[in-house]
């Protein structure tokens, strides 16, 4: 342990920030439970932006969640610097002991000061200046290379604090609820749908560059479900994504179950909680279908699996074996559309579900033999 671990005996309320994405926060739910399991006495508050609050409510170990709205920006400037003082007076009289910043965020060192916390920890900052700095007590290194999970990184900055996890808290916490869970139920009767009756398939990404073709998904639901399987599609409210659906509903021989645009995120957990399977690429959902310990098939392109895959869930991950792979690009050469995706057999990822399927509490394996060598063409039978 380090020499200046904090003694959580000492404190009384703890500050998570959070300002990103949905998959991002849902992967900073193991931090409120190994706070809490440590120091039950502690009060968790988070702070996120708003759209992503559905990823902490009702977890067990959180007391408050605040939230910054990213609608202030178009309410005009007296507007929005009256929501940021309400948000600020909200949190100084929280008056938190230690603010642990889970985001590079210049607004996670002003909250640590103005708060007046006594402990502060944070991801160090090269070339951000004595302001940064100068705003918190301890800071955590992110590895070098694409070899930690982010899950794992958060939980860093407890470590950084002294504070050891245990292996069984590491699990993502989402829970859908009940009003949710009884809108699946009813959802799902309409269909005939029984509990881990179907495979849940989320082929969409607000990040075009992450999708796998659209030919492709609809193959691969064709495959399940001639073997028998029931297949329950959902995607975004965006337009794009309904667009896609709309093009896999078209190639299908056999038509599936669409909740496409029809969800909130609540209900797409309670879907994915009721699921034998889930298939998807690399998003927000393929995090949630893990958090429901749902069995679960990630599809990675550009994006790194080491960082960013299936946490703490049996599971199988595809991908190709193109040599510049995980770039982390939009697409190759920027257009938006990825050849280590273009290029993946339907085959591989219908071999992943097999797997799963038949041994769906079995430890996760990389399928990688199967993939084919860089830049080789598409199989003839997708």
């Amino acid at each position: 342990m380090s020499t200046d671990a904090i003694d959580l005996g000492s404190i009384q309320r703890v500050l998570v920030i959070k300002l990103r994405h949905h998959g991002d926060v849902l992967l900073t739910s193991p931090v409120f439970t190994v706070l809490k399991n440590h120091a039950p006495h502690l009060e968790i508050d988070a702070l996120v932006y708003a759209e992503t609050a559905p990823m902490l409510t009702l977890h067990p170990a959180l007391s408050q969640l605040h939230v910054i709205d990213k609608a202030w920006k178009t309410q005009g400037i007296l507007a929005r610097l009256g929501a940021e003082r309400g948000l600020l007076a909200t949190l100084r009289r929280r008056r938190y002991d230690l603010v642990v910043a889970l985001t590079p965020h210049p607004r996670a060192a002003w909250i640590t000061r103005l708060t007046g916390a006594r402990y502060g920890v944070a991801q160090v900052q090269r070339g951000r200046g004595r302001f940064w700095g100068k705003s918190f007590t301890h800071f955590y290194v992110a590895p070098k290379g694409n070899s930690r999970h982010t899950a794992e990184f958060h939980l860093d900055a407890l470590r950084r604090l002294g504070l050891q996890p245990d292996e069984a808290d590491k699990r993502l916490v989402l829970v859908p609820g009940a009003e949710a869970e009884r809108s699946v139920e009813g959802r799902l009767a309409a269909h005939a749908l029984p509990s881990k009756s179907f495979v849940h398939v989320h082929p969409t990404s607000r990040w075009r560059f992450k999708c796998w073709p659209p030919d492709k998904v609809a193959a691969l639901i064709d495959r399940l479900q001639a073997e028998g399987l029931k297949v329950v599609v959902t995607a975004g409210p965006a337009e794009e994504e309904l667009r896609m659906v709309r093009d896999i509903a078209a190639r299908t021989r056999s038509p599936f179950v669409d909740l496409s645009g029809q969800l909130s995120l609540k209900e797409l957990a309670a879907v994915s909680a009721q699921a034998r399977l889930f298939i998807g690429v690399d998003s927000a959902p393929m995090h949630i279908a893990a958090a429901q310990q749902t069995p679960t098939v990630a599809i990675f392109g550009p994006s790194g699996e080491h960082e960013w895959g299936p946490w703490q869930v049996p599971h199988q991950i595809v991908t190709s074996r193109h040599a510049c792979r995980p770039c982390g690009r939009d697409g190759c050469g920027g257009g938006k559309i990825s050849e280590c995706l273009t290029q993946l057999p339907v085959e591989h990822v219908f071999a992943a579900a097999q797997a799963l399927l038949a041994h769906p509490a079995a430890m996760p394996v990389r399928p990688d033999l199967l993939e084919e060598p860089p830049c080789a063409p598409p199989s003839a039978s997708h």
